[in-house]
């Protein structure tokens, strides 16, 4: 596996790769079995398999959760070498942001609902730090997972805006053998936090069965948020019904295949995301 830290040397590398398709699998680092997934495919895709590691600190609105953030190097390369991986690219912070940012990217309604209400800026810094990979890379095809349905989104939409001539491949969410959904973030949680935490998952498919079964809808949620913050266990931001695609709130009229259903809880201080398709729960 080749390794690169300077921006122009991975800029040389991708000339001289000229007429091979290349797979790109974003992330910040402390890697588990949910981005090898992502590796893995784009492996059986494309000629080539990049994976960046990159602790983006633009996209952060808390400067401790930019600290806190966990940073694995060694074994994140280690376990890229497992699945063996073509290409690594983990530009610095000075490298990548050479001046103070003053730019900022506007993604509308996105903006305003779930992530975008609870993380202003954030996806102005998911769209800044994307573009300047894929303007490096040019990968003929983006890896993201659905656990983050929402940027997904953000990047379905910066793709389509600026014209960049890549597909965006979604995979599925890998979980836990406890149902919780695969995370960086799980690292900094405890062994009693972590079964706590396998809680969310049950409570997106219990709200997904009342979904199926015609229960009101409202009155669910609140049942479920009750219970999630019994004993201060968990600080419930949001639980959403949306449109899978557009993320917009889901009419009376939605189908179980076009509903999500999304939620982000906090425990220990440590912010956790999840979704389900409510016909695939």
């Amino acid at each position: 596996m080749k390794i690169y830290h300077s921006i122009a040397e991975m800029r040389q590398f991708i000339k001289t790769q000229q007429g091979k398709t290349l797979g790109f699998v974003p992330t910040m680092g402390a890697l588990h079995k949910g981005h090898i997934a992502l590796v893995e495919r784009a492996k059986t895709e494309n000629d080539l398999a990049l994976c960046s590691i990159f602790v983006n600190p633009i996209q952060f609105n808390k400067t401790e959760d930019l600290l806190k953030y966990p940073r694995t190097e060694e074994a994140d390369a280690a376990l890229l070498r497992t699945v063996d991986c073509d290409v690594l690219f983990m530009p610095s912070a000075d490298a990548f942001y050479p001046k103070k940012v003053e730019m900022r990217m506007d993604f509308g309604h996105l903006e305003t609902l779930m992530e975008g209400a609870f993380r202003p800026g954030h996806f102005s810094g998911v769209g800044i730090v994307l573009s300047k990979f894929f303007n490096i890379l040019q990968p003929k095809r983006a890896y993201f997972g659905q656990k983050d349905l929402q940027q997904c989104a953000v990047v379905q939409k910066l793709v389509e805006e600026l014209s960049y001539d890549l597909e965006l491949v979604i995979c599925p969410t890998q979980r836990e053998g406890s149902g919780l959904a695969m995370s960086s973030r799980n690292k900094r949680l405890t062994p009693n936090q972590l079964q706590e935490a396998s809680r969310l998952y049950k409570a997106l498919k219990q709200l997904a069965e009342a979904f199926l079964k015609g229960r009101n809808l409202d009155t669910e949620k609140a049942i479920v948020i009750a219970d999630l913050q019994r004993n201060t266990v968990f600080n419930v931001e949001y639980i959403e019904f949306v449109d899978r695609i557009s993320l917009v709130p889901a009419s009376p009229t939605h189908t179980p295949t076009q509903t999500a259903i999304c939620l982000a809880a906090s425990i220990g201080g440590v912010r956790l995301i999840d979704n389900i398709i409510v016909a695939e729960a």
